[in-house]
């Protein structure tokens, strides 16, 4: 993804790229397109959910670590 765009537009556009591939006919060279297009969400999504997991980690780990003091 070169521009950054929030995590729940990223999804709504992967949504609509498997609806696409799922739902309609298209060229090869559409399908290939849409597959990549994918591809990059997929990817975008999966990276900002990771580090979004790693920053609640974090958070729940020095919460810990303040409750015992």
């Amino acid at each position: 993804m070169r521009k950054k765009i929030k995590f729940e537009e990223a999804l709504k556009k992967l949504e609509n790229v498997v609806d696409k591939l799922e739902n309609e006919d298209n060229e090869l060279d559409d399908i290939l397109n849409l597959y990549r297009e994918g591809a990059d969400l997929a990817e975008y999504c999966h990276n900002r959910i990771e580090k979004v997991e790693n920053e609640i980690e974090i958070i729940s780990t020095k919460l810990k670590e303040n409750k015992g003091k």
